[in-house]
């Protein structure tokens, strides 16, 4: 596995950014570089199991399944993927399941002068390097979009 990292300065108040990344509505938006209808269940309370689904094509839903292993508010939130999601139900034994088994998430945030720097460093089979390489700097890119929103309305 390799990690890959990818940091974005967003103009809103920390906050913001935390609070617009993790509420599910708009996860559900700036998620949608990776795939249309992405989206989480479960809670990102530390010690959590929160499974992160997308829309199949028979209409069940595939993803991973991780434990929240830190969530510092406003701070840092670490995930920890034990395996794999495939038709709703939870794989952490076949081949597929465990090459994500052990692989972490990891969003780093800091504000100074009510700017954000989000640093996020995913754990990733050189399988997938390509598609994120692409598929993150959108998502921050409409994430930024987001929480700029939220700060611009909170005035």
């Amino acid at each position: 596995m390799e990690q890959l990292h990818f940091t974005i300065r967003i103009d809103a108040p920390v906050h913001a950014v935390w609070s617009t990344m993790l509420d599910a509505s708009t996860y559900r938006d700036w998620t949608r570089a990776f795939h249309e209808g992405s989206h989480y269940v479960g809670s990102w309370a530390e010690g959590s199991t929160i499974r992160f689904l997308a829309p199949g094509e028979d209409a069940s839903h595939s993803g991973l399944v991780a434990t929240v292993v830190e969530n510092r508010l406003d701070e840092f939130i670490s995930l920890e993927i034990h395996g794999a999601v495939s038709r709703g139900i939870d794989d952490t034994t076949s081949a597929h399941a465990r090459r994500f088994a052990g692989a972490h998430e990891d969003y780093s945030f800091s504000e100074s002068d009510g700017v954000t720097t989000l640093v996020v460093a995913v754990d990733t089979d050189e399988e997938f390097t390509a598609m994120f390489a692409a598929d993150w700097p959108r998502a921050l890119a409409r994430l930024a979009e987001l929480a700029e929103e939220r700060a611009a309305t909170a005035d």
